[in-house]
């Protein structure tokens, strides 16, 4: 009898689940779209903004086969609500702290499934993914810059998830700075409004 998800340790997760990159596939963006519209289906009060974020959203540069999903939630929102409400559409909690909890859709026993998200929820106004996004959407020599150093990582860290995450954290950390700059508040939260 195979294991279940949550009886794996953490080395047979990344075993089973390695790092991989593929190149872009237009059918992303298909897949994000029934993914929002489910989330919003379940969430129709709850959501402040929902976005298409991670290298699948960047139509020029190879990303692992997994959708990555920003949603923010309303000002007096739990994520914590809202996290067990995208539980009951099959969503798994893979980590959180107070304001963010992260989930996924599409791992099994077996592997990935043919779709596979990650869902990011936050609280309105922490979305540094979106700056990140647009940044490397506005600025393709960045866009080509990523990819490159992603391709570096890949065999090396390709059973370890944490590893690549962190080999990438500074270059995205000076990106997303210069976005910020670049685009002022493009998506800030003000409480008022």
């Amino acid at each position: 009898m195979k294991k279940q998800l949550s009886e794996m340790t953490l080395q047979e997760l990344w075993e089973l689940f390695p790092i991989f990159l593929v190149p872009h596939k237009k059918v992303w963006g298909d897949y994000y779209r029934e993914a929002e519209a489910a989330l919003k289906k379940i969430l129709p009060t709850e959501i402040f903004r929902i976005e298409h974020i991670g290298s699948t959203a960047i139509g020029t540069i190879m990303a692992k086969d997994i959708v990555d999903i920003l949603l923010e939630v309303k000002p007096n929102v739990s994520v914590s609500d809202v996290a067990e409400k995208a539980e009951q559409i099959g969503f798994i909690r893979m980590s959180q702290s107070p304001d963010r909890i992260s989930l996924n859709f599409g791992y099994t026993p077996d592997g990935f499934a043919e779709k596979v998200f990650h869902l990011h929820l936050r609280r309105a106004g922490d979305n540094d993914e979106l700056y990140f996004r647009d940044y490397l959407i506005d600025h393709p020599d960045v866009a080509c810059a990523y990819e490159s150093l992603k391709i570096s990582l890949w065999k090396q860290f390709e059973h370890d998830r944490d590893g690549y995450t962190e080999a990438k954290s500074d270059f995205i950390r000076t990106q997303t700075t210069l976005a910020r700059s670049f685009y002022r508040n493009r998506y800030s939260f003000d409480e008022t409004n």
